[in-house]
């Protein structure tokens, strides 16, 4: 087993004013050339947009991102003729393929928007682009791991263009969980988006994240009420 530890306090950081970021691994103006990604998982921006602010319409290609809402709303319009308005409990995916454009707008004038921003590189290239949205159920997500994601040929609210898998948990102080890998190629990347746990013999702590290479499970505990992310992806 291969273990990487990425504590909150050593990701990147931009202050653009309308934007506050901390970014897990190198983006933008942050390089860490000891932070380039973990396998084909390559953005984990925590992103803080100001009351009406946002992304004025820019373009991507081949690339899978995905956003998880902590908080506040966040308005989407995109190249596909997609509008929406996501906040917390969804989850969204874009698979930019040969390419689109959009723009995500915080959607109120009083309070911030929150949101995780993820990229994972893709499987296959220059596939027709696409949109999902799924409104997840968090009762699911009660001491055990909830499958939002997953790759196309598997049963799960959304999909993706990489055998990759995302899933939500929340755990209540003194509980544990399990977590499976789904294919044996795949690391395991663990993000706690709030509380702590402790896990591998590691204590981790609000936006703290592990990652777990050739491990088939790994089992937490947490020692407060914790909600985590899961990103199993490939790490070749």
């Amino acid at each position: 087993m291969t273990k990487t530890i990425h504590r909150a306090n050593s990701r990147g950081v931009a202050d653009h004013g309308w934007l506050k970021s901390q970014h897990t691994f190198s983006f933008a103006s942050y390089h860490n050339p000891q932070r380039m990604g973990f396998g084909t998982l390559r953005v984990i921006n925590d992103d803080v947009v100001a009351p009406s602010g946002g992304f004025g319409t820019h373009g991507h290609d081949n690339m899978e991102i995905i956003s998880v809402p902590l908080s506040g709303g966040l308005r989407h319009k995109d190249s596909m003729g997609n509008t929406h308005v996501i906040q917390h409990g969804e989850i969204q995916i874009m698979s930019a393929g040969t390419g689109l454009t959009h723009s995500e707008y915080n959607d109120s004038s009083t309070e911030p928007v929150n949101f995780l921003q993820i990229w994972v590189m893709p499987k296959q290239r220059d596939i027709p682009p696409r949109y999902g949205q799924h409104s997840y159920d968090p009762s699911k997500q009660q001491d055990a791991f909830q499958l939002l994601i997953a790759p196309a040929s598997e049963h799960a609210p959304l999909w993706i263009n990489q055998d990759a898998y995302f899933s939500l948990g929340n755990f209540a102080a003194g509980t544990s969980g399990e977590y499976r890998r789904h294919r044996d190629q795949n690391g395991m990347y663990v993000f706690v988006i709030e509380g702590e746990i402790e896990i591998d013999g590691e204590t981790l702590g609000k936006r703290d994240a592990i990652g777990l290479n050739q491990i088939a499970s790994v089992t937490l505990r947490a020692t407060q009420a914790s909600q985590l992310l899961v990103m199993e992806v490939p790490m070749g």
